[in-house]
């Protein structure tokens, strides 16, 4: 099945009318996206946690945005995670015109399909040093705060909206999964509009554990790079309003972009290593474009996971090159290179840098790979290059070998 767990028979078009992002690039997205088309990159030493005796200490920190629409002392019992998602969640809706002039939801009940791997982590481990430390200030709001569903009720709270939300915790793979998942449930008639996210901050678990599995890079992160040795972990976060056409229309809504298709697999090979053949992540594509109704032809553009790893990029790479048999393959990148792997975040990301290519028409250049591999040798984008055709691909996959594909489209 190419959706999630329904079984999408319905017609209803998917359109997403808002998006907002917060990246290492930018507090928002107009900001984010102007740095990523002019090639910049967002590689530095790591500051927000502390990585003394790690094997690499550099990354990508988020450019963070103030909350100023809160009050300072709500603002302060927030988690990294919340203060990252909070304003792409706000730039999105008020993008849509479904935020009111009093900073509240103009909808009661608004769905939410979330992805996130380490959620608040960051109160847990400060919560744990607390502990060692024999400090007992803020141990109490570190506690209360630290479940999964914090971020949940923070963003309903903050922007005045209630109703139910899933969170999905699938790895890297977790952003497209999200987005997926609420566009089968506006497909499916289950939903007129759902806010579809992710967001990801670092946390020494996360970042200590990938340093330790040796999976950094010891400097740029170079994917699809004959000589690439690992990759580049960052943070942030984006939203998208996504709703039906006919609801969109309804309420007057400007449409931005168009979901098309969905499709995800399991590999069932290996809890860390993706299938080398790149077969299951074939059949992710191939079921999305089944569901969209088009040939791989139309896709003008591939926004790829591209990690850096050897595994990842070399079975994405033999998985494209068997879907995309034509002599003018699709551009392709990674913006990994540029903002880093932000794991639950990154499906939602590279949506949103794969929509806004569509309505500006501009491909981000591959940025840090200078010896291609020979199967996307002649692929990768390069500065100032147009986007050509009306659809793109966008490809997540995670640990546990869960692969997804989004296909998006121009309006």
């Amino acid at each position: 099945m190419a959706g999630s767990f329904y079984s999408v028979q319905s017609s209803q078009e998917v359109v997403v009318t808002g998006w907002g992002c917060v990246s290492p690039l930018g507090g928002n997205t107009e900001s984010t996206w102007s740095r990523l088309i002019a090639g910049e990159g967002a590689r530095a030493p790591i500051s927000c946690i502390p990585v003394e005796g790690c094997r690499v200490v550099e990354g990508a920190e988020a450019v963070m945005p103030k909350i100023d629409w809160l009050p300072k002392k709500s603002v302060s019992r927030l988690s990294r995670a919340a203060r990252l998602a909070l304003p792409a969640a706000r730039e999105a809706m008020v993008d849509a015109g479904i935020l009111g002039s009093d900073g509240r939801s103009v909808f009661s009940r608004l769905e939410m399909s979330l992805s996130t791997t380490a959620n608040g982590m960051e109160l847990g481990e400060a919560f744990l040093q607390g502990v060692w430390a024999g400090n007992t200030r803020q141990q109490s709001s570190r506690v209360s705060r630290y479940p999964a569903q914090q971020q949940v009720a923070d963003l309903q709270q903050s922007l005045g909206f209630s109703g139910p939300a899933m969170v999905v915790s699938n790895a890297c793979a977790s952003g497209a999964n999200a987005i997926g998942h609420a566009a089968d449930l506006v497909r499916g008639g289950f939903a007129n509009i759902v806010l579809a996210g992710g967001f990801e901050a670092l946390c020494e678990l996360v970042y200590c554990g990938f340093d330790c599995l040796q999976a950094l890079a010891p400097d740029d992160c170079r994917p699809f790079d004959a000589n690439r040795r690992g990759l580049m972990l960052g943070e942030g976060a984006a939203f998208l309003v996504i709703e039906s056409a006919v609801h969109a229309a309804a309420r007057g809504a400007k449409i931005k972009g168009r979901i098309i298709g969905y499709g995800h697999t399991t590999d069932t090979h290996h809890i860390t290593q993706p299938d080398p053949t790149g077969g299951p992540l074939e059949i992710c594509i191939r079921r999305a474009l089944d569901q969209a109704g088009l040939q791989h032809s139309a896709i003008g553009h591939i926004n790829a996971h591209g990690t850096g790893t050897p595994f990842n990029d070399s079975a994405e790479a033999a998985a494209f090159a068997r879907v995309f048999t034509e002599n003018s393959p699709p551009r392709l990148v990674s913006t990994k290179a540029a903002i880093g792997h932000t794991l639950g975040a990154a499906g939602t990301l590279e949506a949103v840098f794969s929509l806004l290519a569509l309505q500006t028409r501009r491909i981000p250049p591959q940025i840090k790979t200078t010896t291609p591999i020979p199967e996307v040798a002649g692929w990768l984008a390069q500065p100032g290059e147009v986007l050509e055709k009306p659809v793109v691909l966008s490809v997540n996959l995670g640990f546990g070998g869960s692969n997804a594909a989004l296909l998006l489209a121009a309006v």
